[in-house]
């Protein structure tokens, strides 16, 4: 006889490909001992993209994946019968109309739902009569799962504080690490991990190499990620064009022991976002975990995760000057780019563990449901 104690979830999220950093989390979920054990699971692959280029395009694929979760969503609904279903909705866009559809499917079902968001951009578009129309319909009687506290202006005007919940992500920790010393010989590197995308930062980043490299400051910079909108041969015609071949390597996707190697080997992290949609960066808390300090923009969340002046710096964004000028500032100085590293390793250990992320959800959703 089914153990009626035991609460049944169904997470219908995102898990790679691609590799992205809400997928992440859907993997990191799906994999939880804790969440397994806590709760009997069920779960559906909420992406119809296969690469990070092709997301918020159209296609007649992802029309067949949609169709191919609905129906997913109706088996679980119908037979495995919930008591709770978590959904990492889309805040704006196709993919926002697209997860409307099966939140319209779940609410015929009568089945308690909470939101968890990895994204935002509701505030951008809640003065368009239809998304506000459909927002109200979405946000009505559900509880919504948050990154942290300076995003819920995204959604105020929709729900009640006293209905979300905060859960910062986690990525999991690198056992047996500890700080490296500073490199005494060699250029200090800096490192810029995530996908060629415009918006992430890149080109602001090459424009600031070009500002340190007139400046005669010596250093390198190592760009990897799969390519976005910003091809490997668009990258490389920049590079060429500002005369930084010998200053600037874009090394492609790194995996596993390859990444951790290009983790190790950088003295620096950097990402000078811009994206409209950004939360909460997995590579922050990546690049944190290896003790790097930071260079950043306060875009979404960012500011609850790299204390300014502390364990790095927050730039404007699409400012490569500034930038550059914060990138001068921890290459010339070996003690303060230690100093920063610490303090933010810490902070990691502290917030931002895997374990400390499953212990949250875990706890959220046991309120919750």
């Amino acid at each position: 006889m089914e153990d009626q104690s035991v609460k049944k979830v169904l997470f219908i999220l995102h898990y790679p490909p691609p590799v992205h950093g809400a997928a992440m989390v859907g993997k990191y979920i799906r994999e939880s001992q804790d969440i397994n054990t806590t709760f009997k699971c069920d779960y559906i692959n909420l992406g119809t993209s296969v690469s990070v280029d092709d997301i918020g395009k159209g296609g007649w694929s992802k029309v067949k994946r949609f169709f191919q979760i609905l129906k997913e969503t109706y088996r679980s609904l119908k037979n495995f019968r919930p008591n709770l279903v978590y959904i990492t909705l889309t805040s704006t866009g196709i993919g926002f109309f697209k997860d409307a559809l099966v939140v319209l499917l779940i609410r015929l079902f009568r089945i308690q739902m909470v939101y968890h968001f990895h994204n935002k951009g509701v505030s951008n578009k809640q003065n368009k009569w239809v998304y506000n129309l459909i927002y109200k319909f979405v946000f009505k009687k559900c509880k919504v799962i948050l990154l942290a506290p300076p995003l819920y202006s995204d959604i105020q005007k929709y729900i009640p504080e006293s209905k979300v919940y905060y859960c910062p992500n986690g990525v999991p920790e690198i056992r047996g690490f500890e700080i490296k010393e500073q490199k005494q010989n060699g250029k200090p590197q800096i490192l810029f991990l995530s996908n060629l995308i415009e918006s992430k930062g890149v080109q602001t980043l090459i424009d600031a190499c070009k500002v340190l490299k007139d400046r005669s400051i010596d250093f390198s910079c190592v760009f990897i990620g799969g390519e976005g909108d910003i091809s490997e041969g668009q990258f490389q015609s920049r590079v060429e064009e500002l005369q930084l071949q010998n200053d600037i390597f874009y090394l492609g996707k790194k995996y596993g022991k390859d990444k951790d190697e290009a983790y190790r080997n950088a003295d620096i992290f950097a990402l000078p976002t811009h994206y409209d949609n950004e939360c909460f960066p997995l590579v922050l808390l990546e690049a944190m975990q290896y003790g790097l300090p930071i260079v950043s923009t306060p875009e979404g969340a960012i500011a609850a995760i790299v204390e300014e002046g502390q364990s790095g710096f927050l730039v404007k964004q699409k400012n490569s000057e500034q930038l550059a000028n914060r990138l001068e500032q921890l290459i010339a100085s070996p003690t303060l780019r230690s100093e920063m590293g610490v303090k933010g390793r810490n902070f990691y250990l502290q917030e931002f563990t895997l374990k400390k992320f499953e212990d949250n959800l875990t706890g959220i959703l046991k309120r919750i449901v």
